[in-house]
């Protein structure tokens, strides 16, 4: 009986354990410390600091079963073989064995542990590896005929700037008869009777920007063979879709649907894109990624909203997502635990992102189709940008559904006109989304640093006497640093704490023999390196002089008590709003602390009242802080949270609050929580799809918050001149009064306009038509007059246009026995003034651009109106 999706993933893992290999779990979707990349797209991604040699792996040895995602493939997904989310399985060296291993491993395990037949594996290398050719003829036995060189056998890096070197695939022979038939049929051939299984790199290069390769530190190895595939191969499976990592969700979608898998082409391809596609936003939303409208949250709304229209092309018209989601969990949560822990999450989110998109998928559809109708009548083939640009943005079309549709009709999109309609959007979304983080530049420049690992011995001590072993100005090294230089300063021990985890730098002095340097901030560029930026004050201070480290005391005391409140607001927060709860970023400041947070709505008065008596609880009781180093495993079998997708060596820091909180940190922090004195929350927004931030005061910075806000009502009262509140709600009944007599005022102008525009309607074909430039406050105004016209005119058509912003804005209506289609007549209306609108039969909406020629487009409402009475 052929073995399992589940049981192929242990046994890869298993049998490298047995190796020396020590089994790494997955890391998040979301890349950490990675600027390249919008999301983990290979299993050596986060290794990559080991490879590149700028920190410490936990073994030499590792093997892991990655979570990962490509973008490159969403519009293929639906077809026999393309997939968006995957699972690699690899092996890796970091400086230990090479080519001779790898090949070694993958062969025994081929062969031995996976029982595929020898003399059916090919093998392809790069064509100048006579290295890698003499390890597999010579070592493994496999004959020259059966080995290929490719040029394509060169594994570049996960982004733009990486490891790369020359890779070997192992390829399986399924059978002459699935062949082309060509004597030179080998692997490579666009034909499928080879199917590529496993990829082993040796990564032996760091590229740069520039596209220049040097020799990395140590030669590493990084191996992937995705676990689709290889189920697909052991199972016999047509395709990856065949298997049972993807059957049950097919299954679920044609329970849901009443369609059978393989009835038809157009039916399967829906449903392939629906099974993978629940498996890709199931595990990003666990992962943290929420819908939005750039970066991954764009790619994580752009792929559900595609698995929602080709729900509907299979005839559910009711949200199914969650219904899939729930079959993704439980085939995937043994393997992958977040996956249970935070069902109840990802079902919200999913449930309510496909219920928007479900309220405007129709109308926008709707419209899309009428577009394509209409430019066929007129032998057009492209669908124009601005039409793409209101779909996506009244109706949340991806730009790239709206591609699709066009080309599944035959026609092409204006792309260049879309990305003209977005350019301001984009601006935004690209300063918003654009990554930051230290530059691969000066990553080298630290590299080149000559000094001692530096010790950091802050924990228990705020001053140190330690020695000088390097000095930067400008990037450069040098050995003495002068008065009114601001340099960077290397210490061997230091107890200045390095910006990490949110908390920012220490700062303070460096004193020497011949002069000072106030500290301005503390960075860790490298993990064995960390740079003190300082400007000297007086004198001047040299490699090898002997000098006291002083952190700023009172400013240290205030960050510490900020970041112990962080690790009592998350846990406050877990507790009143679910487990759902992730930390998504944090600051922690001496005047304030800031805390994203995973969550789907604002908090309630009552939410937060019970998130600061929760954390206010915990201070009062003065609860003990200690910080223990233990293993990974120890310390989240202890219940320590762990987020953000940090790399953890073989040892962790935990870092525990009583009984009440356990986080992995390596921050300050208070002695105990009665050292915080108070936690006062002075803000808490949305920063994003499903993102929440508290931004929150304590110690010296809550009393000084309080202090103000009191001094605030004794000025207001003594303004008022009395009880605040009672003169507050005196000026609210005023206030209120009159706002009634606007209201009426209001009222009694738009009759009047009412009155006007009736006896200037005119008959056309026995329609009246009434049309006229109104002014009022809003759209919503606008509607509101245009309903009390098209009640009162019988049977005929309405058109309104009013200056907002300086921009024209119109409103449509046809009463219901009158054959003129609103949304149709409003986007030949808009056109005149440069602007674009649509919507229904009986009610549309469209804004224009040149306010000048709204009399113009106005005037033209009749004849638009008999012209279509005509057709």
């Amino acid at each position: 009986m052929a073995m399992t999706g589940p049981e192929l993933r242990r046994l890869f893992l298993d049998y490298f354990r047995q190796k020396g290999h020590v089994v790494v779990p997955s890391a998040l979707l979301i890349p950490h410390g990675d600027p390249t990349l919008l999301l983990t797209s290979a299993g050596m991604v986060q290794f990559k600091p080991y490879f590149m040699g700028e920190a410490t792996p936990p073994a030499p040895r590792l093997t892991s079963c990655q979570k990962c995602f490509r973008t490159t493939d969403i519009e293929s997904v639906g077809n026999e073989r393309n997939l968006t989310f995957f699972e690699m399985l690899g092996n890796f060296s970091i400086g230990d064995y090479v080519k001779e291993g790898a090949v070694e491993y993958a062969w025994e395990l081929s062969t031995e542990r996976l029982k595929l037949p020898a003399e059916r594996i090919w093998i392809t290398i790069y064509p100048t590896d006579d290295e890698a050719e003499a390890i597999w003829r010579d070592r493994i036995g496999i004959p020259v005929e059966r080995i290929v060189r490719h040029e394509e056998n060169w594994w570049g890096p996960a982004g733009n700037t990486g490891p790369c070197g020359p890779d070997s695939e192992l390829y399986l022979d399924r059978g002459a008869e699935l062949g082309c038939g060509k004597p030179e049929c080998a692997p490579g051939c666009s034909c499928p009777r080879f199917l590529e299984f496993w990829n082993l790199v040796f990564m032996q290069y760091f590229q740069d920007e520039a596209g220049q390769r040097t020799p990395l530190p140590r030669k590493n190895i990084d191996t992937g063979m995705g676990l689709e595939r290889l189920t697909m191969m052991l199972q016999g499976a047509p395709t990856v879709y065949d298997t049972d990592l993807f059957r049950p969700i097919i299954d679920q979608a044609c329970a849901l649907t009443g369609r059978r898998f393989g009835e038809s082409a157009e039916s399967d391809f829906s449903l392939r894109v629906i099974a993978d596609h629940s498996r890709a936003v199931t595990f990003l939303i666990a992962d943290g990624v929420l819908p939005g409208n750039e970066g991954r949250g764009y790619i994580l709304r752009r792929i559900l909203r595609r698995a929602v229209r080709h729900g509907r092309r299979l005839g559910l018209d009711q949200p199914f997502l969650v219904d899939t989601s729930r079959t993704v969990v439980d085939l995937f949560g043994a393997a992958y635990p977040e996956l249970v822990e935070r069902r109840a999450f990802v079902e919200r989110v999913i449930g309510n992102e496909e219920t928007k998109f479900g309220q405007t998928l129709q109308f926008g559809l709707a419209v899309l189709d009428e577009a394509v109708e209409d430019l066929k009548a007129r032998g057009q083939r492209v669908i124009p940008g601005e039409l793409a640009f209101r779909l996506h943005d009244t109706y949340g079309f991806p730009r790239e559904l709206t591609a699709e549709v066009a080309a599944e009709q035959g026609l092409a999109l204006d792309e260049a006109g879309f990305e003209a309609a977005m350019e301001r959007q984009r601006e935004q979304a690209r300063q918003a989304a654009r990554f930051g983080g230290v530059q691969r530049g000066d990553v080298q420049v630290y590299q080149q640093v000559v000094a001692p690992p530096s010790v950091f011995v802050g924990y228990g001590r705020l001053a140190a006497e330690s020695e000088v072993t390097a000095v930067l100005d400008g990037g450069r090294a040098t050995r003495q640093a002068e008065a009114g230089r601001i340099v960077e300063i290397v210490l061997r021990e230091t107890p200045f704490y390095a910006e990490a985890g949110g908390q920012v730098g220490d700062t303070g002095w460096i004193v020497g023999p011949h002069g000072r340097a106030e500290v301005l901030d503390t960075q860790r560029p490298l993990e064995a390196l960390v740079v003190h930026r300082a400007r000297v004050a007086e004198g001047w201070l040299e490699v090898g002089e002997r000098v006291r480290a002083e952190v700023d005391g009172a400013r240290r005391a205030d960050i510490v008590r900020n970041h112990t409140a962080t690790h009592l607001l998350h846990r406050a927060l877990r507790d009143v709003l679910g487990t759902h709860v992730q930390q998504a970023g944090s600051l922690v400041a001496p005047d304030r602390l800031r805390f994203d947070f995973t969550h789907l709505a604002p908090l309630t008065e009552e939410e937060r009242l019970a998130v600061e008596r929760a954390v206010g609880e915990r201070i009062r009781e003065d609860l003990p802080v200690s910080a223990t180093q233990t293993t990974y495993q120890a310390a989240i079998g202890a219940g320590a949270l762990a987020f953000f997708g940090e790399k953890y060596g073989a040892t962790v820091r935990m870092v525990s609050t009583g009984e009440y909180s356990r986080e992995l940190c390596g921050g300050t922090h208070v002695a105990a929580t009665g050292q915080i004195g108070a936690l006062l929350v002075v803000s808490e927004t949305g920063v994003g799809a499903g993102l929440r931030r508290i931004e929150a005061l304590t110690g010296r910075g809550a009393e000084e918050h309080v202090r103000e806000h009191l001094r605030r009502l004794e000025h207001i009262a003594h303004r008022l001149g009395g009880d605040p509140e009672v003169r507050v709600e005196a000026l609210l009944a005023e206030l209120q009064q009159a706002r009634r007599q606007v209201h009426e005022l209001q009222r009694q102008i738009a009759q009047q306009e009412v009155e006007r525009l009736l006896g200037q309607a005119q008959d056309v074909d026995g329609l009246r038509v009434v049309s006229g430039d109104v002014r009022v406050p809003d759209r919503a105004a606008l509607l509101e007059l245009g309903d009390a016209l098209r009640a009162r005119i019988g049977r005929g058509v309405v058109v309104l246009g009013s200056v907002m912003d300086d921009k024209p804005a119109f409103i449509a209506m046809v009463t219901p026995d009158v054959h003129v289609h609103a949304g149709q007549l409003i986007r030949q209306i808009a056109a005149l003034t440069g602007g674009s609108g649509g919507g229904k039969p009986e009610v549309a909406q469209a804004g224009g651009k040149d306010a000048r020629r709204m009399p113009e487009a106005l005037r033209a409402v009749p004849g638009l109106v008999a012209s279509m009475l005509k057709r």
